[in-house]
């Protein structure tokens, strides 16, 4: 029903960044419809003039590659432990190394400030892997009192995302990475005779890995053949973050500064259970612990084309949320979206109605997250693979067999 802002013509323009924030990949992929965007002080590819619907499938089905902005922090020292406890609300003194754990940071009020993954690489050495914000100021801000040493570890991330994510980087790694890798572990490998940093952990809901260059030490348009080298009999494509943003919504995998900022507690947006309560020291205790109890951001459908950040939700003639992102999702063959309320109620199951800026109205459902499987256990298992890829070629018909689904995916049979 309303254009996507983020690629309207009237709202793209050139601009020059300088060299040092653009991705050692770009060359990899860039074409004359690539549109950049910018986060943690460097550029991402948003969107690359393919159709996403290819690279969501792969991601579905096979295997996709996405080079994102996340940032890796270093802190290392004595003192590592007990800063990264100030920080964060959870405990890291029994995180093994090896190991990741999902963190939030919070303001003083008890709002949430940032989200990230903390990799423990050695007993005083850890990455906080950042997906946006301003986080170094906030680092030297709490620093003084703590025997830590910060540093930039030059590194760019590629996500390698889908349930044949495993049998590519097995065969890349020539089988020391295999199954035996937990959720949430993380690790050096040789990939392609280049030593690598790899975690099992993703920003889509699916069986996944993060792999994570190490500045100019790495040969990065090498990894990436590698990794299509071995990824091709896969079904491997690359996507940009339209693709990814769409099954990270199905996931209900939230982003930090749009879905959530400083003025939400984590109960406000569901992720109290990250709020470990052991931890005594960390920034805004008091008064996280004693925010009200109560949830405000849920999952919306509608028929309508799409739902783009910024619409609002009326119940009643009277506006109760507003979006905060949104997508058109191929599997539910309708726009997907989350709305955070003004406030807390019982909101799931109600038929609102939402509107556009441009006064546009369709009626809307509100659904718990995430809205495609429940129990998360996509990236926690391993899936049987078919025998033959499902992600199709350009000229191919897509493998679909039930009828249904057959419908959904009609687009996907002409490329």
């Amino acid at each position: 029903m309303c254009d996507c802002i983020s690629t309207h013509k009237k709202r793209v323009f050139p601009v020059y960044l300088g060299s040092h924030s653009l991705s050692p990949f770009h060359g990899c992929y860039s074409n004359s419809d690539s549109i950049l965007r910018f986060a943690v002080g460097r550029t991402f590819l948003h969107d690359n003039g393919e159709d996403e619907a290819i690279a969501y499938w792969a991601l579905r089905r096979d295997a996709a590659l996405f080079d994102v902005p996340e940032r890796p922090v270093e802190i290392c020292g004595r003192d590592a432990v007990p800063f990264l406890e100030r920080l964060c609300t959870r405990r890291f003194a029994n995180l093994a190394t090896g190991r990741g754990r999902y963190a939030l940071m919070c303001t003083n009020d008890g709002g949430l400030f940032m989200d990230g993954i903390v990799l423990r690489l050695a007993e005083d050495k850890f990455w906080f892997v950042q997906p946006d914000g301003e986080l170094d100021a906030w680092l030297l801000a709490h620093r003084n009192e703590y025997a830590v040493r910060i540093s930039d570890p030059s590194s760019r991330v590629l996500q390698l995302q889908g349930p044949r994510s495993l049998a590519i980087l097995r065969d890349l790694s020539e089988g020391a990475i295999d199954h035996t890798l937990p959720y949430f572990g993380c690790g050096f490998f040789t990939l392609g005779g280049q030593e690598i940093l790899v975690s099992r952990t993703g920003w889509t809901g699916e069986l996944g890995y993060e792999i994570y260059t190490s500045g100019p030490a790495t040969d990065c348009p090498r990894l990436w053949s590698d990794l299509f080298r071995c990824g091709e009999p896969h079904g491997l494509v690359f996507g940009a973050m339209r693709s990814m943003n769409i099954r990270r919504i199905e996931a209900g995998i939230l982003d930090s500064g749009s879905d959530f900022d400083v003025t939400m507690s984590p109960w406000d947006v569901g992720l109290d259970r990250f709020v470990d309560g052991t931890n005594e020291t960390f920034i805004g205790r008091e008064a996280v612990l004693a925010a009200p109890r109560g949830n405000r951001l849920f999952g919306l459908s509608t028929p309508r084309l799409t739902l783009a950040a910024g619409d609002r939700v009326y119940s009643g003639g009277k506006k109760v949320a507003h979006v905060t992102t949104g997508a058109r999702s191929p599997h539910f063959g309708a726009a997907i979206g989350y709305a955070r309320f003004d406030s807390t109620g019982d909101w799931v199951g109600q038929h609102l109605v939402v509107r556009s800026p441009h006064g546009e109205e369709s009626p809307c459902e509100i659904l718990s997250l995430p809205f495609y499987d429940k129990a998360k256990r996509l990236p926690r298992e391993f899936p049987p693979l078919p025998e033959t890829r499902k992600t199709p070629r350009k000229g191919q018909i897509a493998e679909v067999k039930d009828p249904a689904d057959r419908e959904r995916h009609h687009h996907l049979t002409r490329l």
